[in-house]
């Protein structure tokens, strides 16, 4: 599958691992390297000097490249990408603030630099900014996503539009008939974040695992716009949030209320209760734990036995 992301990546299927806090970890990060795709390391769930050992453990356990994401509004940023820069980490992911302050410092250390957007407005911004190519990610994405509603259908043919470097699809993308619907819309590849949380490489606790595997239609939505937008599991925290937007609450006391950790507690401790379970839409779709390798391979072969059923059509 040689495509422009493949041969900017390195990588020999368009296949991206999502760097989600609390779930990608050295393992997972390399075994998704190892079946052909790109891992990424979730630097947003990382001390600097944690981060340094997950580098250095999937260099140890993968020979293939891998990256890692970087949220930019992480108030230790500077030591984040000290330790990336020093461990020479070739492929970094941007997220979660302005790709200007750190793509051309990154590029002079000869990092690969893709950012994710969720409108055609950042995503011409981010090119402008020199970066080498573009995550796209619609409203149907878990954890930390735009404001705008977008969905992944909508966006992607937006911004392909728009720009002229590579796009990589995120958001609902669960699926090799999934990803050839991506690609036929416009992308160059695709970022998977939810189906790999439900792997045994993922470092999320078993507790969160298992809520994915209930999850249905309807079981978590897009919350907290008035902080930073969050897609979140049902659970009763998310109730508790549900509850204090009846009574009219402030964005003080909303702030008040998730306090800090709560990811944490929720994705890594285990706390169903009163933790953050961020999860994507197209956790109702996910029944099954397998590793890693085994749903790069599941893609690849349902995207090719569904461009195959296209071909009959036509």
């Amino acid at each position: 599958m040689e495509n422009s992301i493949g041969k900017l990546l390195g990588i020999q299927y368009p296949i991206i691992q999502a760097g989600m806090v609390w779930a990608s970890g050295w393992r997972l990060a390399s075994a998704v390297s190892n079946a052909g795709g790109l891992g990424l390391l979730g630097a947003g769930s990382m001390y600097p000097e944690i981060l340094q050992e997950h580098i250095q453990k999937c260099k140890s356990a993968t020979s293939k490249p891998f990256g890692v994401n970087v949220p930019l509004l992480y108030p230790d940023i500077d030591k984040l990408m000290e330790v990336i820069i020093q461990e020479k980490v070739r492929i970094v992911f941007t997220a979660a603030g302005n790709p200007k302050l750190w793509t051309e410092h990154l590029k002079s250390h000869g990092c690969t630099v893709v950012h994710v957007v969720s409108s055609v407005k950042f995503a011409l911004k981010a090119q402008a900014c020199g970066v080498d190519a573009i995550v796209a990610e619609g409203f149907e994405a878990g954890g930390h996503n735009g404001r705008e509603e977008t969905t992944t259908m909508t966006l992607i043919p937006l911004v392909k539009k728009a720009i002229d470097i590579p796009l990589i699809a995120a958001g609902g993308i669960g699926s090799g008939p999934a990803m050839l619907a991506a690609m036929a819309l416009g992308a160059d590849g695709v970022q998977v974040g939810s189906r790999f949380v439900a792997t045994p490489e993922a470092s999320s606790h078993p507790n969160f695992k298992s809520e994915i595997l209930k999850a249905e239609q309807g079981s978590t939505e897009l919350t907290l716009k008035e902080l930073t937008p969050v897609r979140l599991l049902k659970n009763p925290f998310y109730h508790q949030i549900k509850k204090l937007y009846t009574e009219g609450a402030s964005p003080e006391k909303l702030k008040e209320t998730l306090g800090r950790g709560r990811a944490k507690k929720g994705m890594f401790e285990g706390d169903l209760v009163d933790g953050e379970l961020e999860i994507g839409q197209v956790a109702a779709q996910i029944n099954d734990i397998i590793p890693a390798a085994e749903i790069v391979s599941e893609f690849i072969q349902t995207y090719n036995g569904a461009l195959e059923n296209l071909k009959k059509i036509s």
